[in-house]
């Protein structure tokens, strides 16, 4: 008998334009289950079941495994959710396109060289073969997009302070015009992106990171977004930063410093490239910091660790100026007065989701058990301590 709001596998795979031995393929490799199951076996599928399907098929399209698709996708129809994902979607499909584009140019080049040259270029079918394989490093990407997503969407929105993180750290950076700024680990640009109106004309910018993807990302973001400011885009380890002695007015490492392996390489190349007189500004947080999301999921599971590591442990609120000390001078740790008070689950269970540890292992599983945990924990409103704010160095 079909239940009421629901389609039955036959009418739902026509929706869909795939076949019932697909969906059954998903439901057995737990990509996509069914909302409702009869006691007999018949499966019933949802509006919100067809929203995760969309997202399912477009990964799938893109080239992503399943096993892939399974990792990058949760089973939550939420609309804070749905948005966030075709956000992050649309940027894969950009990115696609931006990889098609290569790749269409290293066959151009291949194929005039074989004209021209009557010979094969096998360094251009070399990084042809290259272009093709991005798919891990374009999965990579997503995650970190998300993730990033995740926590900034969580402070954003319940933060107690009025002023915002990155117009604060924007505003302790005193910047002028002509000057040369180098903004380490810059992620997805939101400093410049919140601050493009304050942002002085005739500033000459260098915005890197480690990861190509999410470079290309801001760049794309930038470029659409700001036209009072020269911004150039380099992709580089800080512990070897490819530019000459004494090349930035400021530097700026905003919650980037505690993931670095060498920070004594870090630091002895920051202050090579900071002029003299120059200004360095790093941001990290204390021991206090976020502390309630570490007891939440310790309450569900005493076996989630939110991260493998204490990374205020290797650059924090309490060690920082020790860390700094033999580098730069006038150390003054400056704190960002601000809490969370959440009223809702969703944007909770994205930032715990968003996290390095192991909480996935024990929350994927067990999904809705945890969304109903968190409904409840935040439906009179839950306090988490922020203990953030920056060294400022002159």
């Amino acid at each position: 008998m079909k239940k009421d709001g629901f389609y039955s596998s036959g009418e739902f795979a026509k929706m869909a334009h795939i076949t019932k031995k697909t969906l059954r393929y998903y439901d057995a490799h737990n990509i996509l289950k069914p909302s409702y199951l009869t006691p007999y076996g018949a499966r019933f599928y949802s509006d919100e079941d067809f929203a995760r399907l969309q997202q399912i098929l477009l990964l799938k399209y893109l080239g992503f495994s399943l096993d892939d698709i399974r990792e990058m996708t949760i089973n939550d129809s939420d609309y804070h959710f749905m948005a966030n994902a075709l956000k992050l979607q649309q940027k894969l499909v950009q990115d696609k396109i931006e990889q098609l584009q290569l790749v269409e140019k290293a066959i151009q080049d291949t194929s005039r060289a074989i004209e021209e040259e009557h010979s094969v270029n096998w360094s251009q079918m070399l990084n042809l073969i290259h272009l093709t394989g991005m798919e891990k490093s374009m999965k990579n990407q997503y995650q970190n997009a998300s993730n990033i997503s995740a926590r900034i969407q969580l402070h954003s929105k319940y933060s107690t302070n009025k002023q915002s993180w990155f117009p604060w750290i924007f505003e302790q950076c005193h910047m002028e015009n002509h000057s040369n700024v180098l903004e380490i680990g810059c992620g997805d640009g939101s400093l410049w992106l919140e601050n493009k109106e304050k942002i002085p004309e005739q500033l000459h910018v260098v915005l890197s990171d480690i990861s190509e993807g999410m470079l290309r990302d801001t760049r794309r973001m930038i470029h659409s977004n700001i036209q009072n400011a020269r911004f150039d885009f380099q992709v580089f380890d800080c512990e070897r930063i490819p530019y000459p002695n004494d090349s930035f007015d400021l530097i700026i490492a905003n919650h980037v410093l505690f993931y670095c392996k060498h920070l004594t390489d870090v630091f002895q190349e920051i202050a090579r490239v900071l002029k003299p007189n120059g200004v360095f500004i790093c941001s990290t947080y204390g021991s206090e910091h976020m502390k309630e999301i570490n007891e939440l999921v310790s309450e569900f599971d005493d076996r989630i660790i939110l991260s493998a590591e204490r990374l205020f442990e290797r650059f924090g609120k309490e060690n920082g100026a020790d860390l700094l000390a033999p580098y730069f001078h006038n150390i003054t740790w400056l704190p960002y007065e601000d809490s969370l008070y959440v009223t809702e689950p969703e944007t909770l269970i994205s930032y715990v989701l968003s996290c390095h540890g192991n909480q996935n292992q024990y929350i994927i599983d067990h999904y809705k058990e945890f969304r109903n945990y968190v409904r409840k924990k935040t439906e009179h409103g839950f306090n988490i301590t922020k203990d953030a704010g920056i060294f400022i160095t002159i």
